[in-house]
């Protein structure tokens, strides 16, 4: 196989995982917290023969866009936003996890929890429960989540210094190996709101058609170097 073939099919390799990072971001545009995705090229040479070099994409990694959504009220006195950078702190039977989804609960104990029943932990490593007969949950600045019995607990907002390195495990959580630290003190809990995905539908859209014209466009490359070495193969034949 020719060169030219090998690099135009690296590119539509690569392409299709860019495709499928960009459907991705548009199934996830309208749920809470999402981070959108890009996938990061780098190029790949390979020497086919001793003095040659050819020059190959190849799809590296893909990078979350941690830029914050919008927020939106919804009043419920449940729902909680993050204004900066941090994340809740959820426990599972595989230990913590991380996520910006704020869509929290009460349990049929009164714990508080998140979408999927999984306890939203207080900073001492507890779950938060809201007593029985209060009707009146506050969640201030700060995370401190009280009724009117008196506070509760403070909810565990933490950040990391590699955010990128942290891996997703789905239903918007995520895990890290690095040791968490306390969010800064900008960063705010926001009660009865909830932060939107920061995917933007018309953009993600607008790469969908690239994408989609690229791969064409490398697929026709391919196409035409197929027929030239056909036509080549065609002509020696009958010389011989």
């Amino acid at each position: 196989m020719e060169n030219p073939i090998y690099i135009a099919l690296s590119r539509q390799n690569a392409l299709r995982r860019q495709m499928d990072v960009v459907a991705n971001n548009v199934a996830n545009m309208n749920t809470t917290g999402f981070k959108q995705q890009r996938v990061m090229f780098t190029e790949f040479l390979q020497r086919p023969a001793m003095h040659e070099q050819v020059s190959m994409v190849q799809d590296r990694a893909v990078v979350r866009d941690l830029t914050a959504g919008g927020t939106i009220s919804t009043g419920n006195p449940l729902d909680m936003a993050l204004t900066g950078p941090g994340y809740f702190t959820v426990d599972t039977a595989a230990g913590r996890r991380y996520t910006r989804n704020g869509s929290f609960r009460l349990d049929g104990q009164r714990q508080l929890v998140d979408g999927s029943g999984l306890p939203v932990l207080a900073d001492n490593g507890q779950p938060i429960v809201i007593p029985q007969n209060t009707t009146t949950v506050e969640v201030k600045g700060d995370g401190t989540v009280t009724t009117e019995l008196g506070p509760v607990g403070r909810l565990n907002v933490v950040t990391f210094q590699r955010e990128q390195m942290m891996t997703e495990v789905g239903a918007g959580l995520y895990v890290s190996d690095e040791e968490p630290q306390a969010a800064p003190p900008e960063t705010k809990v926001a009660q009865g709101m909830l932060e939107q995905s920061n995917v933007k539908p018309v953009l993600e859209m607008t790469q969908m058609i690239e994408i989609n014209r690229q791969y064409q466009q490398a697929q026709r490359m391919i196409e035409t170097e197929s027929e030239r070495i056909r036509t080549v193969i065609q002509r020696l034949g009958r010389t011989v």
